[in-house]
């Protein structure tokens, strides 16, 4: 006995061709389900690590979507030979009505392609500064940072951004290639200060704080130089001097862990903070003053008078 004589028995003789073909449908589409199911769990119980359990769910997911359409266009159109037509017919029908959709998707094997963004990474998109969280066949979740916040930190909300943005605008990756920032801090200094003493103590600041950093950047720098057509860049601290009006403004320059840039920061000036204040007055630092070079004369009236006006 056959599945159509099951299912007429079970259903009766007024049972029509699309009636089983859409029960064939169903009960095709429930197995895949099953079978994505099961590839879901496995891959929970024997991946350990969380960025390849992530990947593996999402070609899971995707391959599931993938035999499903093609899975529709043989049970209705009869043939996988007319599966180009259908391809093209359907495409015709909906590409005007789902512009935005069609082009969210093109982002997202654009991203998967060249490997613009993964989970993890820092990105800014579209005006949206935040930490990549999902990528989606049409949409990309970041935990956002900064705006009403200092610095790098989150603001708890949670932005979907369209995958279509990464043809429209600039995509900023922190941590691509090199998970490493170039960032620096401004040390307002007195004159008369001793200036030796004062880049002695950034030097020395720098290498307490962010030499841990420096082999590592060194190493991944020459990545960068093997793949990019990129000068080799000096990853180690630098202090430059530049005097103003006002103070000496020393100047420092350093790499840092891309989640690490608030805190390394406060450090760094925690630390300068404490050297200044052991020298004695030997370095000082500055703050905006106002020096008055002159005055109109003034003449100071009584206002209180006698009754003769004495």
């Amino acid at each position: 006995m056959d599945f159509n004589q099951f299912f007429e028995q079970l259903f009766g003789e007024t049972t029509n061709g699309w009636a089983l073909q859409i029960l064939y449908f169903i009960i095709w589409c429930a197995f895949i389900l099953f079978l994505l199911w099961l590839a879901n769990k496995a891959a929970n119980r024997y991946i350990e690590d969380a960025a390849s359990r992530y990947r593996t769910r999402k070609v899971v997911r995707f391959t599931g979507y993938v035999l499903i359409v093609l899975l529709a266009i043989v049970t209705f159109t009869g043939n996988i030979q007319y599966f180009g037509i259908s391809i093209g017919l359907f495409t015709a029908g909906v590409a005007f009505a789902l512009q935005e959709v069609i082009l969210s998707v093109a982002g997202w094997i654009s991203i998967a392609a060249n490997n613009l963004y993964k989970p993890g990474d820092r990105i800014e998109l579209n005006g949206v500064k935040g930490d990549v969280i999902d990528v989606g066949i049409t949409k990309t979740t970041l935990m956002e940072i900064g705006v009403w916040v200092a610095s790098d930190n989150y603001t708890g909300r949670i932005v979907q951004l369209s995958n279509g943005f990464v043809f429209k605008m600039p995509v900023y990756n922190y941590s691509r290639d090199f998970p490493f920032l170039w960032d620096e801090i401004n040390l307002p200094v007195r004159y008369g200060s001793d200036v030796e003493m004062t880049t002695a103590i950034l030097k020395k600041a720098a290498g307490e704080v962010v030499g841990e950093y420096v082999e590592f950047a060194k190493t991944h720098w020459k990545g960068m130089v093997r793949k990019y057509l990129i000068e080799d860049a000096q990853v180690a601290p630098a202090i430059s001097l530049r005097l103003t009006d006002n103070w000496m403004e020393f100047n420092l320059r350093y790499v840092v862990d891309f989640k690490q840039r608030r805190a390394t920061k406060n450090e760094l000036f925690r630390l300068i903070q404490k050297e200044v204040e052991e020298t004695k007055g030997k370095v000082s630092l500055a703050s905006a003053t106002i020096e008055l070079v002159g005055l109109p004369d003034v003449r100071f009236v009584n206002a209180r008078r006698d009754a003769d006006g004495k």
